[in-house]
């Protein structure tokens, strides 16, 4: 059976007016004492069998009931020690156990002196091994391990059982051991950098393939075996999102370059920056139009075209109907999976880890709400010699470089926010206006990107090429952040002298060109 925990105690006993016979001494037994020693036959603590432990359930591994000597006694239907009856099982000294508690743990042995404290785990009885001998507390040692064959010493389960300071030590420093350092933490985006493979590829059973998928969390886990064939538009929508990103910074400092892991942009997405808050609204952005376009395209099994309602404006001679996007179905789907991930996490209400959640659930809505409101009508004319007697209308998304520029004015204007104590965000301006669901808030002040920098993921500007020529963010004034810049020459090949030949191509030469380039120091 099992043993009861270190907190647990095992209920005595009622008495009987009649004892019953001792239990038969084994020949030779291994009883633990101090150091382990064998005792002889005739040793008047008898070794712990099966029906001498306690039976209870315990995260721990727990130690054995160490009873008194004395003859064990059957307990009497009605009497105080019946817990059937009562619901509770009497103690010596008063102290009585509940009814799940008895139910969990029972032992059957000898009863000592009503009104004595039992020994504890890790504790032996006064004269259990000599009237002399003072009452002990065993110390186990962390990581100790028995003999084969031997019985479990008191305070000991089936292994050796840590004292609690030195468990909670020991639990502490195997946390700090198992717990990711910030660059390695682990993102649904890897997906774009590892492509899934396409749903034929799912017939031999989701939960192998969804297992091994990195960076999703259990609830994306469970939606990755729900809805398998989305995998690979959620793969897809993460890397059209992280083009538009590294597109919209191409002239920045922080130009969204990617690294080598399952972070995809490493530690600096462990700051809740401005730059961290666009790149969450454009990945969440590249999920929406993914998976629209898929249920347009007849992809997925569990949505179809548009089932948009026509819209008041539309002339009535125009048709609503063809096979539009279904930006309603990719909208809802997003919002499970890609907010998954941070619904799953439970802090402290006021805490920072919490505000970090907050701004970036905020940021994931500002990215699907774009692709959702951005999408508009379009038609298609229908007439005889190409006339436009008849117009058949559907939704449409917009281009994704539109929703990349509307979401990096956003970017341009995001709100500073900070987390009260009643788990809330509010601004640190209190002049500005309130963010909309469509606006990007940041937590944290973005770190310096000049240069290189482990602790916060900046891989600095040295060796970007910059703009001699211009005062934005692109001139090697600012790009380059004061320190210089190297000038080199480079030959550049492009198309000219295009002509149109019938029919119907284009005909190009190849001219080449030496140009000036410059790179930060």
């Amino acid at each position: 059976g099992r043993s009861a925990g270190p907190g647990t105690r095992c209920p005595a006993p009622a008495l009987h007016s009649e004892p019953r016979p001792p239990p038969p001494q084994p020949t030779r037994a291994q009883v633990p004492g101090r150091g382990g020693e064998e005792r002889a036959a005739g040793d008047p603590s008898p070794a712990p069998g099966p029906s001498l432990l306690c039976s209870a359930t315990a995260r721990a591994p727990p130690p054995p009931c160490r009873l008194g000597p004395g003859a064990a006694r059957e307990p009497r239907a009605g009497s105080a020690g019946s817990a059937g009856a009562t619901g509770r099982s009497p103690e010596p000294g008063g102290r009585s156990v509940g009814p799940e508690r008895s139910a969990k743990s029972r032992c059957t042995g000898h009863p000592g002196p009503a009104g004595t404290r039992r020994a504890g785990p890790g504790e032996e009885r006064a004269g259990a091994r000599g009237p002399d001998k003072p009452r002990t507390r065993r110390e186990p040692r962390l990581g100790s391990r028995r003999s084969p064959g031997s019985s479990p010493s008191p305070g000991e389960g089936e292994g050796t059982m840590p004292s609690p300071p030195l468990l909670l030590a020991a639990a502490a420093a195997l946390l700090a051991s198992w717990a990711p350092l910030p660059s390695e933490a682990s993102s649904w985006w890897s997906l774009a950098m590892n492509p899934v493979q396409r749903p034929e590829m799912f017939i031999i059973g989701a939960q192998p393939v969804c297992s091994q998928l990195p960076g999703l969390s259990p609830g994306q886990r469970k939606l990755c075996q729900l809805y398998q064939e989305h995998m690979a538009y959620i793969g897809e929508g993460a890397r059209t999102g992280i083009k538009e990103c590294q597109h919209q910074f191409r002239q920045r400092r922080w130009n969204c370059s990617t690294v080598g892991n399952a972070s995809v942009f490493g530690r600096v997405v462990q700051i809740g920056s401005r730059e961290t808050a666009f790149t969450y609204a454009v990945s969440a952005a590249g999920v929406v139009n993914a998976i629209s376009r898929a249920c347009r395209e007849g992809e997925l099994s569990t949505c179809g075209c548009s089932r948009a309602a026509r819209p008041k404006d539309l002339p009535r001679d125009w048709l609503w109907g063809g096979c539009g996007d279904n930006v309603e179905y990719g909208y809802r789907f997003a919002k499970e999976f890609v907010d998954a991930r941070e619904r799953e996490k439970n802090f402290a209400k006021g805490s920072e880890e919490q505000g970090r959640v907050l701004m970036n659930l905020q940021n994931n809505e500002a990215g699907r709400r774009a692709v959702y409101k951005m999408a508009d009508v379009a038609c298609k004319c229908h007439g005889v010699s190409g006339s436009c007697s008849l117009k058949t209308c559907w939704l449409q998304l917009a281009e994704f470089r539109k929703v990349g520029d509307q979401l990096k004015e956003k970017y341009d204007s995001a709100a500073a926010m900070r987390i009260t104590r009643r788990g809330k965000l509010e601004l640190v301006n209190s002049r500005f206006n309130q963010p909309t669901p469509e606006d990007l808030v940041y937590v944290d002040p973005s770190p310096d990107y000049c240069l290189r920098n482990e602790s916060t993921g900046s891989l600095g500007t040295q060796g970007r090429l910059c703009n001699k020529t211009s005062e934005g963010m692109d001139g090697c004034a600012l790009m380059c952040c004061g320190r210089g810049y190297d000038q080199f020459k480079s030959v550049q090949v492009e198309r000219c002298h295009c002509k149109f030949h019938w029919c119907c191509f284009v005909r190009c030469k190849k001219c080449t060109e030496v140009v000036d380039q410059f790179v930060c120091k």
